[in-house]
């Protein structure tokens, strides 16, 4: 090979390398036959290999994935095609083989790591090339910054990036979930009861009432007793002749007022579901082939399910479904010889984000109930004056409020040693202290239980809130 025809393909080379590509030199060593390392070339990049022995021909085993070019018998120009590994041979002068030079294509990351760098300046990221795609390694600092460097590695290598990048800091949330629920319930009832009884003789006697409670304003006439479901009643009776009269007066008024308050707190990992249920399993006899039946159970009390997303630094992603369940006695359903009863049920399920120690009202409701019933005789309940002895009235209404507010903490595990737990308090009473001085229980006197007992614990048990 002469000096022309090496210029000649040291020019031919340059000219079908891209222009703006970078030219890299390195020098390759050759040793009794061997190289000091493998030969990496960037995409689209060109790197020039001099050699410190001259050779007389070269040839690449795919030149899809890598371009070769002489520029003189010691200086070659490797430009990178496509990913992918391939050989690099030289042969002497003589023929003789000089060596074989591993050539490995890798993507050009060298953009990709400055776009890294500028958007995300804190974050320690390290990038790899593996075959024709992008490994992401390194700790960053919260779940956006992860998803911001994956979606910018799909830009250079689309479903070609490896993530094996860990997410640093407090990962774990506990969620306080306060269900805090007011009824209150009025009840109001009048109704009067009108009985007539006349005796004419031995062999005639004529009764008649009017009312909701015909049987007992008769009872009332004939001077006997009555009953009532009502709370008060007053039955007066007289006599006019052979006529007896008597006016049964019924009155119920009841108010109620119930408090329900629960508290769950539950704990889960960055991206993990978790479940609470406090309550119970009603079973359900369902009816199937051949009359059998097979029971089911419904869950019922305090029900709380969430996954957190620890977004960025204290930033919190909260998916939940809240619930409050239970029995409701006044609704029955007969069922193949069974009772079932129905479920009350109160039920929120949505998405919020906030700041860790924040708290948000995430569902509110309520109720009011309100019903008149007036019943009477008719045509002598619009009499005046004495309709009110034929009629009857009942005033009901039903107020409800129910609120849930939720809480999240970034919590981290601490030692057992410093926790806390309600039953440190309180140690089972001696023979002396039950049955001499009618103490139930006794308090922890020594250990660390006592040392715990001592202190003003009422925060939330169990980690460590930031």
């Amino acid at each position: 090979m002469n000096v022309k025809h090496v210029l000649t393909a040291g020019l031919l080379g340059l000219a079908l390398a891209p222009m703006a590509a970078p030219v890299f030199a390195e020098t390759l060593k050759v040793v009794e036959g061997s190289t000091s390392s493998a030969l990496t070339v960037p995409m689209n990049r060109a790197v020039v290999v001099e050699a410190d022995q001259p050779f007389a021909e070269l040839s690449i085993a795919n030149p899809g994935i890598a371009d070769i070019s002489t520029l003189s018998d010691r200086s070659i120009y490797v430009l990178g095609k496509a990913p992918g590994r391939t050989t690099l041979t030289l042969l002497g002068p003589d023929g003789k083989l000089i060596t074989n030079v591993d050539v490995q294509v890798t993507l050009d990351v060298a953009e990709f790591k400055e776009r890294l760098q500028q958007i995300l300046p804190n974050e320690k990221i390290e990038v790899r090339t593996a075959n024709d795609g992008i490994v992401l390694s390194g700790v960053v600092s919260s779940t956006a910054a992860l998803d911001r460097a994956l979606d910018l590695a799909e830009r250079y290598a689309p479903q070609r990036v490896s993530n094996l990048m860990g997410v640093g800091g407090t990962q774990q949330v506990m969620l306080k979930v306060r269900f805090a629920e007011m009824q209150r319930s009025v009840t109001k009832s009048l109704s009067t009861s009108l009985g007539i009884s006349s005796s004419a003789g031995s062999s005639v006697n004529i009764e008649a009432g009017s009312g909701s409670n015909l049987n007992g304003a008769v009872s009332v006439a004939n001077g006997g007793g009555f009953t009532t479901q009502q709370t008060g009643a007053l039955g007066i009776g007289f006599s006019v002749g052979n006529l007896q009269l008597g006016v049964l007066l019924e009155a119920l008024e009841s108010k109620g007022l119930v408090r329900t308050l629960a508290e769950p707190n539950l704990t889960a990992l960055s991206g993990q579901e978790a479940k609470f249920l406090a309550g119970g399993e009603y079973p359900i006899p369902v009816s199937g082939a051949d009359n059998t039946v097979t029971i089911y159970y419904k869950p019922f009390g305090v029900e709380l399910s969430f996954t957190p997303r620890v977004v960025d630094g204290d930033i919190i992603n909260l998916t939940l479904n809240a619930a409050v369940s239970g029995i409701d006695s006044t609704v029955t359903v007969q069922n193949g010889g069974f009772s079932v009863n129905a479920f009350k049920r109160r039920e929120t399920e949505t998405t919020v984000e906030m700041r860790d120690g924040e708290s948000f009202a995430i569902a509110g409701l309520l109720q009011d109930e309100f019903r008149d019933l007036n019943g009477q005789v008719p045509w002598l309940g619009d009499i005046p004056v004495l309709g009110a002895l034929f009629r009857s009235a009942d005033y009901i209404r039903n107020q409800s409020e129910l609120v849930i507010i939720i809480t999240p903490h970034l919590v981290s595990p601490t030692r057992g040693e410093v926790l806390a737990l309600p039953t440190d308090r309180v140690k089972p009473p001696s023979e002396a202290q039950l049955f001499l001085f009618g103490q139930t229980a006794a308090g922890a006197t020594s250990g660390p239980a006592a040392e715990v007992a001592k202190q003003d614990y009422s925060g939330s048990y169990g980690y460590v809130m930031e």
